[in-house]
């Protein structure tokens, strides 16, 4: 699933001296469940195939609370990019074998025979990064030199339009990417949990008591979704690349030590374009919070506008289960900003979010 956490989905408020601030809770959809991510703590909701609750909980501390300087711009995208990521394979990873474990327990075989290994599930993100990086990197790459090659356009990797239609064919392989897996139940489902995981975002924002009532009546997409970022990350990478690459070609030769091996060079720009990605990921995190900050402004509005609309491919309208989820994870989270001393050290299970306590938490206090 695309993750939230990456750009923190809450609004930006002010704080007493009137300078804007974000807030700091975020998550991601997983199998069956929403992950929730605070500033101290992270928590895992999922729904059993019995439709009882499991949560697990745990603390959470960024990399850059040990270190600041990486709260500076442009490092901070890049760093909650990399945490973002880890929280992620590892939500996923608990979801998947909640899932397995349960399914196990209905057949009555042997749920640890049913647990996927660490080994399996690194072995899974492995291989989808591998994939992910052949299908948007360089797949696109390769089809803009063939486009190149048949005419349409100047050749060479210093030419801006090699590069504005690389990212072209970018945008057209994720869009179809997303239309072909919204087309499996199993994803389509995750979609809907990621729509419960805003609506739930926005209920909170709001200073509403977190009830299913309240979340149902907002809305699945939300302007600092990661799915935004993605597009952004996109739309940057077009500019960055451009300017850079006719700079990296002359500083490093490129072209020149490999000449006659048309195979190398692309080989080689392919993995400078993948190296190149955490800085732009960088700029892309700074440009989604401008525009988030500034939705009333409407040239800011029209940029974020692309990213909305992309939402409405990997957010689908949830059910009432799927918001409870959502809210449970949600309420956890800040009940145990509140009160640290709560936190569970085993797997907590409910029937019902009427089980967790009402939380006296606002905006205000996860300012980051």
């Amino acid at each position: 699933s695309l993750s939230d956490q990456l750009s923190s989905p809450s609004c930006a408020v002010k704080d007493r001296a009137g300078s804007k601030k974000y807030t700091s809770i975020g998550g991601q959809a997983v199998i069956e469940g929403v992950m929730m991510r605070s500033p101290h703590f992270l928590t895992i909701a999922v729904r059993r195939p019995d439709n009882r609750i499991i949560i697990k909980e745990q603390p959470w501390k960024g990399w850059a609370d040990k270190y600041p300087i990486l709260k500076k711009p442009f490092l901070r995208g890049v760093v909650t990019l990399l945490e973002s990521m880890i929280n992620g394979v590892e939500a996923l990873s608990y979801s998947a074998n909640a899932a397995a474990t349960a399914e196990a327990a209905a057949s009555n075989s042997d749920p640890k025979q049913e647990e996927i290994s660490s080994f399996a599930i690194f072995t899974s993100i492995a291989f989808a990064f591998v994939l992910g990086m052949a299908l948007f990197v360089a797949a696109p790459h390769y089809v803009t030199v063939l486009l190149g090659r048949a005419g349409l356009f100047a050749q060479g990797i210093q030419n801006p339009m090699f590069h504005l239609v690389d990212g072209a064919i970018k945008v057209l392989f994720l869009v179809t990417y997303v239309l072909s897996i919204a087309l499996m139940r199993d994803v389509k489902r995750v979609f809907q949990y990621h729509g419960a995981e805003h609506k739930s975002i926005y209920a909170f924002e709001r200073g509403e008591e977190l009830t299913v009532e309240n979340a149902r009546r907002h809305s699945t997409l939300h302007p600092r979704c990661g799915t935004s970022f993605l597009l952004f990350l996109l739309i940057i990478s077009i500019l960055v690349f451009s300017v850079l690459f006719p700079i990296i070609n002359s500083y490093l030769g490129v072209e020149a030590w490999t000449a006659g091996v048309p195979i190398a060079k692309h080989a080689v720009m392919i993995l400078i374009k993948i190296v190149l990605m955490l800085p732009v990921a960088g700029i892309s995190y700074e440009f989604i919070r401008l525009s988030a900050n500034h939705m009333s402004n409407p040239f800011f509005r029209f940029l974020i506008f692309p990213g909305l609309i992309l939402q409405k491919l990997t957010t689908r309208e949830p059910t009432d289960d799927q918001l409870e989820i959502a809210l449970a994870s949600l309420k956890r989270v800040l009940l145990l900003e509140k009160n640290p001393s709560s936190l569970s050290t085993t797997e907590i299970e409910i029937g019902s979010i009427s089980e967790i306590s009402n939380v006296n938490a606002v905006v205000t206090e996860f300012l980051g």
